[in-house]
């Protein structure tokens, strides 16, 4: 990470992590699936947000080597080097200005340097999550970063927007509405905060401004 970066992390209230909008799991690769790609206007959206009010974004990019043992469960993708673990393109231009991790599991919870940083944020009260796959590196993410602020009992907001998260389909193996609603029950009955869209995120921001929080 570069310096100033580490500097202004210690001065961030929210933070924005945007999971997985890699090329290898929305535009081509054994596990793309294009549809996912409906998401990023909105991701957009809460990018520019948080970089106007100088709040900090994150991008996680799945990132593997050839012989990752993750290939035992799913096939091949987002090998280090290949186009499929690059950001997509529509969001290329925010990269050099954010926090980057690259994660070799389905959690940002156990990329390199990720929770180290996590705790050099001292003022953090909100983590917004948003990217795909919502039943997979999602949950995998913004649950266990709940279960770890209710551990050290930090009363921080962790908030899932549902316009900007998706995950992937295949008939009769994967049924999106399905592992979607499944993915956002879970969050939920662990504490994190599901909203619609944008502007609802917005007004439960306020709502929790106008008590204190």
């Amino acid at each position: 990470m570069k310096k100033e970066n580490i500097k202004q992390l210690r001065e961030y209230q929210r933070m924005l992590y945007v999971i997985d909008m890699v090329n290898g799991f929305t535009k081509f690769g054994a596990l793309a699936d294009p549809y996912i790609m409906h998401t990023v206007a909105e991701q957009i959206k809460l990018i520019e947000k948080f970089k106007k009010e100088n709040q900090g974004v994150v991008f996680v990019k799945d990132c593997h080597e050839k012989n990752a043992i993750e290939f035992k469960t799913f096939p091949e993708h987002c090998i280090v080097g290949t186009s499929e673990a690059d950001l997509i393109d529509e969001l290329k231009e925010y990269e050099a200005s954010s926090i980057v991790y690259q994660k070799n599991s389905t959690s940002n919870i156990f990329a390199p340097s990720a929770m180290k940083d996590l705790g050099k944020i001292k003022n953090l009260r909100q983590v917004v999550g948003v990217g795909c796959c919502t039943d997979i590196c999602v949950l995998n993410f913004l649950i266990p970063l709940k279960n770890y602020f209710n551990q050290l009992n930090l009363d921080i907001d962790v908030f899932a927007v549902k316009s900007a998260i998706e995950t992937y389909h295949i008939p009769d193996v994967h049924d999106r509405e399905y592992y979607n609603k499944i993915a956002y029950d879970l969050m939920k009955q662990a504490g994190i905060i599901v909203v619609q869209d944008f502007e609802e995120l917005e007004q439960k921001e306020l709502i929790l401004e106008r008590r204190g929080k």
